[in-house]
């Protein structure tokens, strides 16, 4: 009797903890899930973006060249040294300019001194012919040599600015701040007007130069703005864009011009780019972006129902957005539909999914 009395007492609490377990395995699932934090699948409306490839300009590149002859007899800057406004490149030899300069001068204090003398000549004749006792045509003389003494004045001025501007141009100076990128004479060389000597750019202004399809170019004009990304760095909103006013023969794009309203650090000319036109606007479904999970080739996201079970489910997501109440949202277009919940945190959401399955 005692025997079975301990078996039946040993079968009862077999039960009681097999129900015990019964209840964990039911109340975890739903105790957890009701502290798991969800986010509503929404729709909003968000802009469509046409993606077109750039490249990276500098407004200010120009490549120097000789404005007189000479042989360069010092080069004070190479290729990758910053210059300022102003800084002196390279010089020439002078000989030939200080000699010109020197004809010119002596050219414009001739006429000046011709100046002088017909101006007192012509007030003699004039104070002659008042007392009748000279031609007429003795004063029209002196007249025609007065305009003729002031016009060779003007000609020796105009003379010896040109000898000036020829010696200056023996010195060449940066016309803006920027860098050399490259060097086209060497020290020794004699150049003549018109032989490239340096090129360089400016860095404190870019834009980006991209082409966009004719069924495009009307929806970049109306909204008149793009985002221009390079790799890592930080993207650039601008609002400044040219349209070119046609279309390239062969590929039927139009060339658009945008200038960037700040140079971020990394961005320099010549560097690929992305450009993000905004064409138009339409609804889209958004979730958080920390909802989105990459499993291997596999995007999903936690899926959580009704009554707090969760599902793992294949997604196909579009393009990010940025909004500084809502934070960074990833548009849905296949997967989900409107109202559905996901976990925003997707570790805890599959520690969840594997116990429901385990039980």
């Amino acid at each position: 009797m005692v025997k079975h009395r301990v078996i039946l007492s040993r079968y009862r609490w077999q039960q009681g903890v097999a129900a015990l377990l019964m209840w964990m395995w039911v109340s975890i699932p739903a105790f957890a899930a009701e502290s798991l934090a969800v986010a509503t699948v929404e729709q909003q409306v968000k802009p469509e973006i046409f993606v077109a490839d750039a490249l990276i300009e500098a407004v200010h590149q120009a490549t120097l060249a000789a404005e007189t002859t000479g042989r360069i007899t010092q080069i004070f800057f190479d290729v990758d040294d910053v210059v300022t406004q102003g800084d002196v490149l390279l010089r020439f030899t002078d000989k030939e300019q200080q000699a010109g300069m020197a004809r010119a001068e002596a050219g414009q204090k001739e006429a000046v001194a011709r100046l002088v003398q017909a101006q007192a000549e012509h007030t003699r004749i004039k104070s002659v012919f008042a007392r009748k006792l000279v031609a007429r045509s003795a004063l029209d003389k002196s007249s025609a040599d007065l305009k003729a003494a002031e016009q060779r004045v003007k000609a020796a001025e105009a003379d010896l600015k040109e000898a000036r501007q020829q010696l200056e141009y023996t010195v060449v100076r940066a016309p803006y701040a920027g860098i050399v990128v490259k060097r086209h004479v060497n020290v020794g060389e004699r150049v003549r007007p018109g032989t490239p000597l340096m090129t360089g750019f400016s860095l404190a202004k870019l834009r980006a130069t991209t082409s966009v399809p004719q069924s495009m170019v009307a929806a970049v004009r109306q909204h008149g703005e793009v985002r221009i990304s390079i790799d890592r760095a930080e993207p650039v909103i601008s609002k400044d864009i040219t349209v070119y006013p046609y279309a390239d023969a062969a590929s039927h794009n139009f060339t658009v011009r945008a200038e960037l309203s700040s140079v971020p650090a990394g961005f320099y000319p010549g560097m690929f780019a992305k450009a993000y036109f905004v064409v138009g606007e339409k609804p889209r479904l958004l979730v958080p972006a920390g909802a989105i999970v990459h499993r291997s080739e596999v995007t999903a996201v936690y899926v959580v129902d009704a009554q707090g079970q969760v599902g793992f489910r294949a997604v196909r997501i579009g393009q990010s957005f940025a909004d500084e109440a809502a934070g960074k949202t990833v548009e849905v277009l296949a997967g989900l539909t409107l109202g559905e919940q996901v976990a925003l945190n997707p570790v805890k959401a599959g520690a969840l999914l594997k116990t429901q399955r385990m039980k």
